[in-house]
């Protein structure tokens, strides 16, 4: 078996399953919801490697399935040519079989572009706490080998206010962040991370986020900040097509502002809703003001199942 017919091979294994996996169901439907763990306890200084919870289930263990995966991935990608600098991206984060193509065209966009560090920001699935937690890891490891955590500036943002901290509880545990790694681990260089968790994703937490990254990070064009979420769950197709339209829209329209009510009133539904939110609101703040929709689908264009899809979107934010 060559090389495509592997990947051929993976990718059509998965594709027999005529429901999306049950790992799907850690995106919440709230956008604001959380599952009934909490964690409250004292934060510790940090260090170490938070290994992988992923490989094996939402990509391969295999280093080199995984590679020629995510090169087939970003290769099958057509995403819309962009003028200006890339400041940020909006990708989702289920299982690579589900959701992988739709992140493929954020991520061949910024393939070999002088990146050196990427702000990962992602809602928390299965812990709950309030406010904001910042990894203080020493790394992350994948198949693809350690991607490490730029403490410096982890330091920085969880310095800037007290609801900005570190719960090491909740990384251990969280996907939406972990899921984005092998493919920056393949389009960039020498990159290092600053993976951020939402506990709470209301006006207030999108608002003091936005703010520290506007203060923290700003205008660093060596630093690109990601969104990571999914869009709406266990719809019919034209159900969550109609209520992912209303989210892309705002997206596309670089509208926060209208995004956050829409979400707030259930005129849309993204479990990283307030993510993006925060993404936009930051790039609002620092002068990007366009948006670009690189790719849309749902669990339904893999499995063929039309009668509960979850949606997937990528976007670029651009100067």
């Amino acid at each position: 078996m060559n090389q495509s017919e592997e990947v051929r091979a993976v990718w059509s294994i998965k594709r027999r399953k005529t429901v999306c996996p049950a790992a799907l169901l850690m995106c919440l439907l709230l956008w604001w919801g959380f599952c009934p763990e909490a964690a409250d306890a004292e934060d510790p200084p940090g260090g170490g490697v938070r290994r992988s919870i992923l490989q094996g289930a939402w990509y391969p263990a295999d280093p080199g399935v995984l590679s020629r995966l995510i090169h087939s991935s970003l290769s099958d990608a057509t995403p819309p040519e962009v003028k200006g600098r890339i400041r940020g991206l909006v990708v989702p984060h289920a299982g690579y079989q589900y959701s992988g193509p739709v992140a493929a065209h954020a991520y061949r966009l910024i393939q070999g572009r002088t990146v050196e560090r990427v702000v990962l920001v992602g809602p928390s699935h299965r812990m709950r706490f309030d406010g904001i937690s910042v990894s203080r890891h020493d790394a992350y490891e994948t198949p693809l080998g350690r991607v490490p955590v730029d403490r410096s500036l982890a330091d920085r943002l969880i310095g800037f206010d007290p609801e900005i901290r570190f719960v090491p509880d909740a990384h251990a545990v969280e996907h939406s962040l972990e899921i984005q790694l092998p493919f920056l681990q393949t389009v960039l260089k020498d990159v290092s991370i600053v993976p951020v968790i939402m506990g709470r994703q209301d006006p207030a937490a999108c608002s003091l986020l936005a703010e520290a990254l506007v203060r923290i990070v700003g205008d660093d064009r060596a630093t690109l900040i990601v969104a990571s979420t999914d869009l709406s769950h266990f719809h019919d197709d034209t159900t969550a097509r109609a209520l992912d339209r209303v989210f892309t829209r705002h997206v596309k329209d670089f509208d926060p502002e209208g995004l956050s009510l829409a979400l707030a009133a259930g005129q849309c539904e993204a479990c990283g809703g307030g993510a993006v939110v925060t993404v936009l609101t930051a790039f609002e703040k620092l002068g990007a003001g366009r948006c670009v929709i690189l790719e849309y689908a749902t669990s339904g264009d893999v499995t063929g199942d039309r009668k509960r899809v979850v949606g997937y979107l990528s976007a670029a934010i651009l100067e």
